[in-house]
């Protein structure tokens, strides 16, 4: 068993192991993937002020997201594929999230489905919502979420229209794996993962499959998927399908501030500051830079999460010290899927756990709640170099 001691221990792992394009999928952003890169290499530019002479003992990472008592204040992000990057991806890593006593979020383009996740773990998880044109399946897979007491519906904001991301059009992505000359040779060498999904419970889109009329095959998915997204979705849309719900609602890819008072308005649970990982608007400013913003817009008005970019404890410290009341971890925890499984998803949030734990002490904290800017050294054009 190899020594994990951070996130890119995994990575490594995770990379030897799963097929090409579904690491590819994983590891990419749209177009240049400028705000791919920058999502995590701005968090280098934050700085820690170190305290000493400070007791550090009786230290908790524990905190709340939307009401919800959490061990630390990450969620896992909603991932779509998660199971083509291991076998019952979905089901193992909300198993994990359970145990460990943080948020697990079920994306729409899950592999597993809502039904498959809510029997294997038995308790209330987050249900991540594209919309779509087909009112009707949206409708019905709100009701679904509902059946299975999802507790919150977490609506994606910044998918009206997909962003081309290279690798996937290139590799040919799709679930299952279309058996092309080129697949087929870097399947021969990913033979374990293979032999996993040979008893996985799906291999395709589980929220899709059986759900909508005249879909059978990965051919007629492709199809329907690829004109589904709704480019007309507006805040009244966005206020109908709150109402729908009835519930606790997060609203994902916020980065104007603008759209953060839109949101608040709108009486959302929280916000998530996110650009979709760098898969969406390439050359957008990373999450972590447009969170000061977004705090000073809306920060006493609505809970404030941040999303993309995180691959470390020290990251999400530095973005609760900004002020943000949760995190999610996407590709930090699929590396861990990918290389481990079920315990890979386990050993990520030790690991980011126990950055975070120490960090905080040598920081001066015993309790996150108390993290702040004080924590930090931000340079002083950190948000504020460009011109609106």
């Amino acid at each position: 068993m190899p020594v994990i001691t951070n996130i890119d221990d995994l990575k490594r792992i995770y990379e030897r192991r799963v097929p090409r394009m579904f690491y590819d999928y994983a590891e990419s952003g749209s177009w240049t993937e400028q705000t791919f890169r920058d999502n995590s290499s701005d968090f280098h530019d934050i700085r820690l002020r170190q305290k000493v002479a400070v007791d550090m003992s009786g230290r908790s990472t524990a905190s709340q997201m939307i009401g919800q008592h959490v061990a630390m204040p990450v969620a896992l992000a909603p991932v779509g594929l998660t199971g083509m990057q291991h076998a019952d991806g979905e089901m193992k890593a909300a198993k994990a999230a359970l145990d460990f006593g943080v948020p697990f979020t079920l994306s729409t383009m899950s592999i597993n489905s809502i039904e498959d996740v809510a029997e294997h773990t038995g308790a209330p998880f987050w249900f991540q919502l594209y919309t779509m044109k087909d009112e009707d399946y949206v409708r019905r897979l709100i009701q679904r979420a509902k059946d299975a007491k999802c507790s919150a519906l977490v609506i994606t904001l910044d998918l009206q229209i997909l962003g081309q991301r290279h690798k996937d059009l290139k590799n040919g992505l799709s679930a299952p794996p279309k058996l092309t000359a080129k697949t087929i040779a870097n399947l021969m060498t990913k033979w374990a993962w293979g032999i996993e999904m040979l008893g996985a419970k799906r291999r395709e889109f589980g929220n899709i499959v059986g759900h909508v009329q005249g879909i059978s095959d990965a051919s007629s998915l492709g199809a329907w998927t690829a004109e589904q997204f709704d480019p007309s979705l507006d805040w009244t849309k966005i206020e109908k399908l709150m109402e729908q719900w009835g519930g606790k609602v997060i609203l994902k890819g916020i980065l104007d501030p603008e759209d953060a008072k839109m949101a608040a308005k709108l009486g959302a649970d929280a916000i998530v500051v996110s650009n979709h990982g760098g898969r969406q608007l390439d050359g957008a400013l990373s999450s972590i830079r447009m969170l000061p913003r977004i705090m000073d817009a809306v920060g006493g008005e609505v809970e404030v999460h941040l999303d993309s970019g995180i691959r470390s404890g020290q990251d999400v410290l530095k973005a609760l010290a900004l002020g943000a009341k949760g995190t999610y971890i996407g590709r930090a925890f699929v590396y861990g899927l990918g290389a481990m499984g079920q315990k890979g998803v386990t050993t990520a949030l030790e690991v980011i756990q126990k950055e975070l734990d120490t960090t905080m002490a040598l920081c001066g904290e015993r309790n996150v709640a108390d993290l702040g800017p004080h924590n930090l050294l931000v340079p002083q054009d950190f948000c504020g170099r460009w011109q609106e």
